[in-house]
């Protein structure tokens, strides 16, 4: 695919021409947001992140369809950048939601070298499919309100004061992403903050078809998840919080309490 000065700024007369990041959701076609797809059917161009989006969310558009599995940075705004000249609408479709592990910052960065405009829209993240499948909270009254998404490091770097072991230290629920291939350093990590009988949900593919639940502990989630031949495609939950879709503990919060008072309940 031919290169190009990404320092080469469009004309005053196309600047008005934007982009759309749009969050595809964790899977399911039917948690796409409205706007999302409203986007989708009008869009000229979509360039979709590979096997990962539903294809499902691809049928029927009138667009020009590229998957970027194959392609580099330079190679993707290089579309982008031809198809604004030829004043066509375009839609960069990323799985999940936009705000993390999504890789769209270094794009954005381009488009503003290139005075292209664009509009961020939100998805549905896969770590709220997978708490939605297991028909779980994960904020706790008394036990956890606190929610972490974090990875472990692997060819992404990951800083040393966010190190899984350090923040296991807090005890708070934790949503792990793009560690399940390394589940035996994830739980070593772990145990440095964690009790070893911690619950631990791993959910492969949320809201596919082909969703996988697996259950444990610290110190059994390992062997399951081997046993289950999970090795990419997987959110690893963990924490106390977690009991909560599998046994009532009786921690209500203080919303509903018959003698809670706010200015809607006198």
């Amino acid at each position: 695919m031919k290169k190009y000065n990404e320092k080469q700024k469009l004309s005053p007369s196309l600047k008005q021409q934007q982009v759309y990041f749009v969050g595809a959701g964790p899977g399911d076609p039917e948690l796409l947001t409205v706007k999302g797809q409203k986007l989708l059917k009008k869009a000229d161009v979509v360039i979709y992140a590979g096997s990962l989006v539903n294809p499902a969310l691809l049928k029927g558009l009138k667009a020009k369809i590229i998957d970027s599995a194959s392609m580099d940075l330079v190679e993707i705004i290089g579309v982008i950048r031809k198809a604004i000249k030829r004043k066509k609408r375009i839609v960069r479709l990323h799985t999940g939601d936009t705000s993390f592990y999504s890789a769209i910052t270094e794009q954005i960065e381009r488009l503003k070298e290139l005075d292209i405009s664009y509009e961020v829209v939100p998805g549905v993240s896969s770590a709220l499919a997978g708490a939605a499948a297991i028909g779980q909270e994960l904020t706790i009254p008394e036990i956890s309100q606190t929610v972490i998404f974090t990875r472990l490091e692997g060819r992404t770097p990951v800083p040393k004061k966010e190190r899984l072991s350090g923040l296991a230290k807090h005890q708070a629920t934790l949503v792990i992403f793009l560690s399940v291939g390394m589940i035996n350093d994830v739980v070593a990590e772990l145990m440095k903050g964690y009790p070893k009988n911690t619950p631990v949900v791993v959910i492969e593919k949320a809201s596919w078809p082909e969703q996988k639940i697996i259950r444990g502990t610290l110190e059994t989630i390992a062997g399951l998840v081997e046993e289950a031949k999970i090795r990419k495609t997987a959110l690893i939950y963990v924490g106390k919080s977690l009991k909560a879709s599998e046994q009532i503990l009786g921690k209500a919060s203080k919303l509903y309490h018959k003698d809670f008072r706010h200015e809607f309940r006198k």
